[in-house]
């Protein structure tokens, strides 16, 4: 039987960081990269015996990939410190990793709350995510956002879900927004993206027909309007932000991300 390893970034997470740990408790060891947090999340991680490692921020992509170096389970088991594995995922996961598994990775589905509310539509179910995957087989892109396993083999997927719960309030919302948007505009400034009229009025409409009406939306009540109208507005800002960005020099790049 293979050994599991839980490998989980955080920063400043002491409201969700207790259920997390509580949900992989059951793995052999939990490998926690904390990158300058100043509540109690890792005062409470040491309470579960968690292994943690200091890393300064310079993405989420080289977090998790410190987080894995740091394993020594043979499968490792990617789970953010907002998110919940589920008895029944446990219990999928367990099996799987006692029989060795026929596939080196695999995709478990997220479901994401909102605002109290699991959104099943708008394009954000089912969210599959590679989380699951051989150490010796996987690792994670260096990528600032947007992060993804790099997997040798073609991956399965699993049954059951994983439990995301990214947007308890409309300040947590906002808070990620943010976050998001400037490092997505950084990122796509890095790429030579040049923002333009299409990018920041043409692509929100087309964003909100997306998330609204082609991935029905609208079958999530008010939430999936308020998620379909945000997503919208988020692509506009992140267009708006690459434009700021570009009129700077790369020192002033640098410190607009550290300011947002």
């Amino acid at each position: 039987m293979s050994q599991v390893s839980a490998v989980i970034i955080a920063r400043d997470e002491e409201k969700n960081i207790r259920r997390c740990l509580e949900s992989v408790s059951w793995t052999d060891e939990i490998i926690l990269v904390d990158s300058g947090s100043q509540d109690r999340t890792l005062e409470i991680a040491g309470e579960y015996g968690v292994k943690s490692f200091h890393r300064p921020w310079n993405g989420y992509g080289t977090a998790k990939k410190e987080a894995v170096r740091r394993a020594s389970g043979e499968w490792i088991l990617s789970v953010d410190a907002d998110e919940e594995v589920p008895p029944a995922l446990r219990d999928e996961i367990k099996e799987i990793t006692a029989s060795d598994g026929s596939r080196h990775g695999y995709y478990i589905s997220r479901k994401t709350m909102f605002l109290g509310r699991w959104i099943k539509h708008c394009g954000w179910y089912p969210d599959y995510v590679l989380r699951l995957f051989r150490r010796s087989y996987g690792d994670f892109n260096d990528a600032v956002v947007h992060e993804k396993v790099i997997l040798d083999g073609e991956p399965g997927r699993l049954k059951n879900e994983l439990l995301h719960y990214s947007y308890p309030t409309l300040e947590d919302y906002f808070r990620k927004f943010s976050w998001y948007t400037t490092l997505g505009a950084d990122e796509a400034a890095r790429k030579g993206v040049r923002a333009g009229w299409f990018d920041i009025a043409v692509k929100p409409a087309l964003s909100f027909l997306s998330h609204y009406i082609v991935r029905q939306g609208f079958r999530d009540g008010i939430e999936g309007f308020m998620v379909s109208v945000l997503s919208s507005i988020a692509v506009m800002v992140k267009y708006a932000k690459v434009r700021e960005i570009n009129r700077n020099d790369q020192t002033t790049r640098e410190k607009y991300v550290e300011r947002n």
